[in-house]
């Protein structure tokens, strides 16, 4: 008989899998990028003209993930669950910002958009954890410098995160599966034609 032999796994998700925890997607009709202008709070011009604006976008989507009315859902439970039983490697990557999969209890999870409760200093570089209000006024905790605080999330026309780290787990992956993602946004859309294709192995 034949038998598909999988050893190592990654799994992409996307926003739809942290849609029935309650929380927007970005492209639906009623998403988020229907109701705010993108240019004003997700690109770095938006932010250099309005920082008190991007900050204000970006409390608010931090304060309803951690207002406790946000938990992971099933999905993230199944798919920590299947990590924690696969003798496998199993790498998750995602292009959401919020913490979910990790309050599930997946392991070393790959953000390539970046990380909500997280913030980057402008100035220095330095990320810090961040579930408190960022303001105009916020300091860096490390270089001091004023104002340059930014969450830490990928804008666009930036480079997301981790690229060389999920290309060599792709390349070395026997299954590549995408959950709750139109995959059609590059780069992840082109993660399929760096996966390896599921070998087959001839059982006697």
């Amino acid at each position: 008989m034949i038998k598909a032999k999988f050893e190592n796994v990654v799994i992409l998700s996307g926003a739809g899998l942290s849609r029935e925890s309650g929380l927007d997607t970005f492209r639906d009709a009623d998403g988020i990028w229907a109701k705010v202008n993108v240019d004003d709070v997700a690109t770095p011009g938006g932010f250099a003209r309005n920082p008190a604006l991007v900050h204000e976008f970006y409390n608010g989507r931090r304060n309803q993930l951690l207002s406790g009315k946000i938990e992971p859902n099933e999905a993230h439970l199944a798919l920590a669950r299947f990590q924690r039983a696969w003798k496998g490697e199993v790498t998750i990557v995602t292009q959401n910002i919020d913490d979910l999969h990790e309050r599930a209890g997946t392991m070393g999870v790959i953000h390539i958009h970046g990380e909500l409760l997280k913030a980057r200093c402008s100035s220095c570089q330095k990320t810090i954890p961040c579930i408190s209000d960022l303001r105009t006024e916020s300091r860096c905790p490390s270089c001091r410098a004023l104002g340059g605080m930014r969450p830490h999330v990928v804008w666009f026309g930036e480079m997301p995160m981790h690229l060389d780290v999920v290309q060599r787990a792709l390349e070395n992956s026997d299954l590549f599966l995408s959950i709750g993602t139109s995959g059609t946004v590059f780069p992840a859309a082109g993660f399929v034609e760096i996966a390896r294709a599921p070998v087959l192995t001839l059982l006697s």
